[in-house]
């Protein structure tokens, strides 16, 4: 997979767009992100000598060294990019709040340049969308240099039961920065990694249920899942109208707050993530017991206690315990609004681009004509079952969406009613799995639904490394309340103090 992955056009070295320069000074990437704004605002560093530096680390870590393999493609027009916005910073000063500064964007945004949209699929290996994604347009107004597009599970995830996380046919397996033959969870895998090795200083992923909240847990960084359709859908291939978003990826809350604010279609400026919050009086958190594989993990339960402690001593008032009592009934509806809104949805992306296959049915046979390299590790019974469903005027689609997105909303309105919540806390993940392609993926604990099947928004933040892998809290609030769980994910960060960095280990012992 590696091979075809380098044999696509778009998919160029990083080594050769850096071989015409050295770079005088490598800890740029190490830099956070307010001290490169400072210093490109100040004149002290070029938007180029900052693309380059990433270039050059994506060349050492992606494709050598620890060969981490999030990244499907370079964009080849990155330091063009980065030459333009100088010559502007000279005429006229910064673009944006994000000039200068590289951004990796999932390989499932529409992208106006010479990255394919792929979705990580060799069915897409081509595929070069005419016009940017409405967040893309934001971000390139920003001043932001896209320089690379990340690799993902493939089709974001919604292929097979028995998928692998952070696996692609056209890029290929993710791995986890922190222990190389761990999992990096997905389906935003590459862009969880890409932030978390410091191949960029920030990412765009995309969640329909725990597909930025999990690989930002597993891999140390932080992720929001913003509220249903404050970030346009526009531009990105669909799995759920009633569900899909896409959302910022970053070190720090103050990054990923930064970043939502450029992307967000609401005018919401940066300075409403106040971040000014010095602790959590008069906060009340709900605190989620019967979340999705609760007692599973000892090292989960043991850090849930010590996070508790920390949001307790902030001075938050712990709601305890919170049962939502969530059924198997919940999730086979939720599955069901997912297989008729995926058919429709990826119809309609195909028909209005020039890529071959125009249609699910199409791609489904192309995966059968190309198995050996599609389908070497697990098949495509979602895709199959997709296909099987009627449209969305189907009787069985309008009740499943009763049963699932009316149903989780009513409940959590009125949890959040009853119990005068702001918001609840619960783990984001457990350690990261050896990576499997045998026997796929193996999830333990996972709490991402709720806000996912709801539109809520929810935020991760990293809150300890056990045994050499991150763990994440998430926090969920009522729509539209991004600010206050960025100012609440904030104080936890604070107190939490500065998270290590991966190692690059090759492997541990459980």
């Amino acid at each position: 997979m590696r091979l075809r992955r380098l044999a696509v056009a778009a998919c160029l070295l990083p080594s050769a767009l850096v071989a015409q320069g050295e770079l005088s000074d490598t800890s740029i990437v190490e830099r956070p992100l307010a001290t490169l704004q400072r210093q490109i605002a100040d004149g002290a560093i070029s938007a180029e000598r900052v693309t380059r530096a990433f270039l050059q680390r994506i060349a050492d870590f992606d494709e050598k060294g620890p060969a981490l393999n999030a990244i499907i493609a370079v964009n080849p027009d990155a330091l063009a990019i980065a030459r333009a916005l100088d010559r502007r910073f000279a005429r006229s000063g910064i673009v944006g709040s994000l000039h200068g500064i590289p951004v990796v964007v999932k390989a499932s945004i529409d992208t106006a340049d010479r990255m394919a949209t792929s979705a990580g699929s060799i069915a897409l290996a081509d595929h070069y969308a005419a016009t940017d994604a409405a967040l893309v347009q934001r971000l390139r107004a920003a001043g932001a240099v896209l320089i690379a597009k990340a690799n993902l599970s493939e089709w974001a995830n919604f292929r097979s039961m028995r998928s692998t996380s952070g696996w692609s046919s056209l890029g290929g397996q993710t791995r986890n920065p922190y222990v190389l033959d761990r999992n990096p969870c997905g389906s935003s895998s590459g862009s969880a990694v890409a932030v978390a090795a410091r191949l960029a200083p920030l990412a765009i992923g995309t969640e329909t249920d725990g597909s930025i909240i999990c690989p930002a847990g597993a891999n140390g960084v932080v992720g929001i899942k913003p509220t249903i359709g404050l970030v346009s859908q526009r531009g990105i291939v669909p799995i759920s109208a009633s569900q899909d978003t896409a959302g910022p990826m970053a070190r720090s809350v103050r990054d990923a707050a930064l970043l939502l604010a450029v992307i967000s279609e609401r005018q919401t400026a940066p300075d409403a993530y106040s971040l000014l919050r010095g602790d959590l009086h008069s906060l009340r958190l709900g605190v989620w017991r019967d979340y999705e594989g609760a007692g599973k993990s000892s090292a989960v339960e043991a850090e849930y206690a010590r996070t508790l402690g920390r949001l307790r001593d902030l001075g938050a008032d712990l709601i305890d315990p919170i049962l939502l009592h969530l059924g198997d009934d919940l999730r086979a509806a939720e599955l069901e609004v997912l297989l008729h809104e995926f058919k429709a949805g990826l119809n309609a992306y195909l028909r209005a681009t020039e890529a071959a296959p125009r249609s699910l049915d199409a791609l489904i046979q192309f995966n059968i004509e190309h198995a050996a390299d599609v389908m070497p590790h697990f098949g495509q019974e979602l895709f199959l079952e997709a296909q099987r469903r009627g449209g969305l005027e189907d009787a069985v689609y309008r009740a499943a969406t009763i049963n699932s997105t009316e149903r989780m909303r009513n409940l959590l309105e009125n949890l959040f009613a009853e119990h005068r919540l702001d918001a609840l806390v619960a783990p984001a993940n457990s350690r990261a799995w050896r990576t499997d392609w045998a026997n796929g993926d193996q999830f333990d604990v996972g709490s991402s639904s709720i806000a996912a099947v709801s539109g809520y928004p929810s935020i991760t933040v990293p809150a300890a490394i056990v045994d050499e892998l991150p763990l994440g809290v998430a926090l969920v609030a009522k729509p539209e309340q991004e600010a206050l769980l960025v100012d609440i994910a904030a104080a936890f960060e604070r107190a939490r103090g500065e998270f290590p960095g991966p190692k690059f280990l090759p492997s541990i012992d459980d």
